[in-house]
């Protein structure tokens, strides 16, 4: 589709932006009731924090705002200090993703590997599709909706067959009409032709009046009511760390999602710095602080919006619903609502993972379910951190692995060590066990050419080794070394054989500081 400001582009935004601000509303409602908070304090986020991305951030087309995965950190919070606490938090947490955007750590992200986004994405949609399951359930009276579903009881007989027919209903509109007209984003037909009929019969099923009301005036600018001590401080700082890290990682992640479909580049810095405005603001105008939504980011990309057009329509609209239009919005069905969610699930969860867990290698398939598992019973944060590591310890294991030498000797009857694979901490000790300082002749040499020498801990390798043959009486030679190895070398560095062809490459160790790690290579 092509991005020419004509009409018809104009339409497909602005339609785009409706059907997520219709969508936003029951997240939006039930994220609030999740923390423990009114409903208005997640829709003025959404609104916030929503503007605010739409306008200033690393890529057109994302939807921000308030989330699950952040409401379920505040929910502690805000139990026992209050909603004041949360709104000083969430200031606190948008001038940390401020800072991180500036020294550019967003980049970061390029570490998350292939297997643990897979994971991401899949964990996300398994708590998507969750978060519905709740709809199914008997909707609390408006005095008990602060403590989220008043009993838990399920939907029974009629009641739930008729919730289920208009959510497949819904689910129907969407997978078929796109193969008829784009002229209208699917989700949003779904969810007017679904409301119409349920209006039109006065068929009784929850609405979205049923979860709380949703007027509002105005969000009015609100310093947090907190006292400003160094106690406050070290209250709020421990949530909004977890709570930043959260909103950049599902960020920066969903960044990359929507640019895979988009076929963007770039901008982490940037949606960085506006997590971080958007979050700073919201906390002085009521709101409970957001990020990146990926589901939210799913229907709108889907519904042919690639602008920011659609981002601050969506917002603008939300804000339209608080201000004028509660009494319509409280009558859409929350059944057409969750056919929109339940059909993001399906298109959010990676099928393809399910064919390649049995060709991709073990640790691979093991990282792909561990993220999955984690993301949806801890949080998303744990979760990537998890996987990240594990991937990083299987790659140091099986680079471990991949150290040995050839050796022959010499017409002089020196013995010659050509040591091969990567030497850091991981192959450290099975490079010691490549020698012989017992039975090897009076001259030994080792060529480094085809090694690398990573870090301190192969440098410690290397020592003990020479210090092995100088204990035995023994000559050693150390060759094709880089010259910081020289240097670094303390007790071996007279070993080392200078030669024009040694390599250049710098060994990362704790003692020698390096510079320009924070410009952008």
């Amino acid at each position: 589709m092509g991005h020419g400001w004509g009409p018809a582009r104009l339409r497909i935004e602005i339609l785009a932006g409706l059907t997520v601000a219709l969508a936003l509303v029951p997240e939006a409602v039930a994220f609030a009731f999740v923390a423990g908070v009114h409903p208005l304090v997640g829709l003025y986020a959404a609104f916030i924090v929503g503007l605010i991305t739409a306008l200033i951030g690393g890529r057109p087309g994302m939807i921000s705002g308030a989330t699950g995965a952040l409401a379920v950190v505040m929910v502690s919070l805000v139990a026992v200090h209050g909603l004041e606490y949360l709104l000083a938090t969430v200031v606190l947490m948008g001038l940390i993703q401020i800072g991180v955007g500036v020294l550019r750590w967003g980049k970061f992200i390029r570490l998350v590997p292939h297997p643990v986004m897979l994971g991401f994405v899949n964990g996300l949609a398994i708590v998507i599709f969750l978060a519905q399951l709740g709809q199914f359930q008997v909707p609390g009276s408006a005095e008990a909706s602060g403590h989220g579903m008043a009993s838990g009881e399920w939907l029974q007989g009629a009641e739930l067959i008729t919730m289920l027919a208009l959510v497949v209903l819904t689910m129907a509109i969407i997978w078929a009409l796109p193969k008829l007209t784009s002229a209208i984003p699917a989700p949003l037909a779904g969810i007017a032709i679904t409301a119409g009929i349920v209006l039109i019969f006065g068929i009784e099923v929850p609405r979205v009046g049923d979860l709380a009301s949703i007027e509002g005036g105005l969000p009015a600018f609100h310093i947090p009511a907190v006292p400003l001590t160094w106690e406050t401080f070290q209250i709020i700082l421990p949530y909004a760390l977890i709570l930043s890290a959260i909103g950049l990682i599902e960020s920066l992640l969903t960044l990359n999602l929507v640019g895979e479909i988009t076929g963007q580049k770039g901008g982490a810095s940037q949606e960085c710095v506006a997590q971080g405005v958007a979050n700073t603001v919201t906390g002085f105008f009521g709101g409970m602080g957001g990020c990146a939504m990926i589901g939210q980011s799913m229907i709108n990309v889907k519904s042919g919006a690639r602008t920011r057009i659609a981002g601050t329509a969506a917002a603008l609209f939300l804000l339209s619903f608080i201000l004028f239009g509660s009494s319509l919005i409280e009558q859409i069905p929350l059944a057409a609502l969750v056919g929109v969610m339940f059909m993001v699930v399906i298109g959010t969860f990676a099928w393809n993972s399910l064919k390649i867990l049995f060709k991709v290698p073990l640790t691979d398939a093991f990282v792909i379910v561990l993220v999955t598992v984690v993301t949806v019973a801890t949080d998303l944060a744990t979760a990537v951190v998890v996987g990240v590591i594990v991937s990083a310890l299987a790659y140091a294991w099986q680079n471990a692995t991949r150290i040995y030498a050839t050796t022959y000797e010499t017409p002089e009857g020196a013995r010659v060590y050509q040591v091969k694979g990567p030497l850091f901490f991981g192959s450290a000790a099975g490079f010691n066990e490549l020698f012989d300082p017992e039975n090897d002749p009076s001259l030994v040499v080792v060529d480094f050419a085809e090694s690398r020498v990573a870090d301190q801990s192969a440098l410690q390798a290397i020592e003990k080794v020479a210090a092995q043959y100088e204990a035995a009486g023994k000559k050693i030679e150390l060759r094709h070394l880089t010259r910081d190895c020289h240097a670094l070398l303390q007790k071996a560095g007279h070993l080392v054989i200078d030669s024009d062809d040694d390599p250049d490459y710098e060994v990362a160790t704790d003692y020698s500081v390096r510079t320009g790690i924070l410009g952008d290579h």
